[in-house]
């Protein structure tokens, strides 16, 4: 059965380190049979000049016909007001599409890692409301200004979007170390983060084989690096979530060693943790590490709900293949200290995926 991928490579590096990751899901095609489909479309600053908009109707209309998304990098602060096409892919994916949890594994690895003790967590951010205004409103914009030296920023916390990502994360600790740590600011956001703990508790009342720990944001940013042996699957809302991910994945590497997936009941889009960084781009010089982790992420999410052991396989092996080829230094990107470019990466890569199928098969 062909497995049918939709592909937005988006701005920046995007295409390049989209480039790269095809190519290990390619090889690992080769090794699983599992017949991977490629199906292209533009979003981003490309389709704003040729479509008027970042993000057209043909590409979300794909989206949920098509088996999984890999989702590159994209400049949205760059991009004009919507009313203009500056439609933000990352955000509108998830709230359309209902992706409310962001899934971000992070280990620390030997010799690019800072901490003093291993580091090995998931972080489950929740994805559709929180500070997040952008995401927050039926119509209109969550931020406004009255006048011209004030502004105001929407909040939004529910108990709908609270109790099914904490419901992720508690799935995710039963089969981990069995604990969830469930991180919060409720001694000065009293209400919202309030209504968030309340839902998590109820959460965990189902899962009587699990403990919760209850944990203020600053305390956690702390212990992240003072004691990041304690924490297993931290569940917590948008904004801090997505900060408290980028500070354990540069703690345990880089932000570029952070696979990252957004997922709802029936749809899992792949993406970077990091940005678009145009700076580099168009100079091979991006690593393409996090992208690749992450369509291993989207595969083992497909496997698990098919119960497809070639699916399941095919992502073991690129995280078995991009932790060889991370392990040896002078096979690293440069930013993390190597001397490979984007795709003299994604080719050890691959010679590595070929490796251990090779070794499977005489076996």
């Amino acid at each position: 059965m062909t497995i049918k991928l939709l592909v937005l490579p988006g701005d920046g590096i995007g295409p390049e380190i989209t480039a790269a990751t095809l190519e290990v899901l390619k090889a690992v095609d080769a090794e699983t049979g599992v017949g991977f489909e490629f199906e292209f479309k533009d979003i981003g600053l490309k389709s704003l000049a040729e479509q008027g908009t970042t993000l057209t109707d043909a590409v979300m209309t794909r989206v949920s016909e098509v088996d999984g998304v890999i989702l590159g990098p994209v400049s949205h602060y760059e991009y004009p007001p919507r009313d203009k096409g500056g439609i933000n892919p990352s955000g509108e994916l998830r709230t359309r599409f209902e992706l409310y949890a962001n899934i971000r594994p992070c280990r620390s690895r030997e010799g690019l890692t800072i901490l003093r003790k291993p580091m090995d967590l998931v972080l489950v951010r929740e994805n559709t409301e929180g500070f997040y205004s952008d995401r927050n409103m039926y119509a209109g914009a969550g931020e406004f200004m009255p006048d011209p030296d004030m502004a105001f920023s929407i909040r939004k916390v529910t108990a709908k979007a609270s109790a099914r990502v904490a419901k992720t994360a508690f799935e995710l600790a039963r089969y981990r170390r069995k604990k969830v740590t469930a991180v919060h600011k409720a001694n000065v956001v009293k209400l919202s983060d309030g209504l968030f703990l309340r839902e998590v508790r109820k959460v965990a009342e189902t899962y009587p084989d699990v403990q919760l720990e209850e944990l203020i944001v600053d305390a956690t940013a702390a212990h992240l690096i003072r004691t990041p042996e304690r924490f297993d699957v931290i569940v917590t809302t948008n904004m801090f979530g997505d900060i408290l991910s980028d500070e354990a994945s540069e703690l345990s590497g880089s932000l570029g060693l952070g696979g990252s997936i957004n997922v709802g009941d029936d749809i899992c889009v792949a993406q970077a943790q990091h940005g678009s960084a145009p700076d580099i781009a168009g100079r091979n010089l991006a690593n393409p590490t996090s992208l690749i982790l992450s369509a291993g992420m989207l595969l083992d999410w497909l496997g698990r709900r098919r119960s497809d052991m070639r699916l399941t396989r095919a992502a073991a092996l690129i995280e078995a293949a991009t932790e060889t080829v991370l392990q040896q230094p002078q096979l690293r990107t440069r930013d993390i200290g190597g001397v490979l470019d984007t795709d003299a990466f994604a080719v050890r890569v691959v010679e590595a995926i070929r490796a251990a199928g090779a070794s499977t098969s005489a076996a």
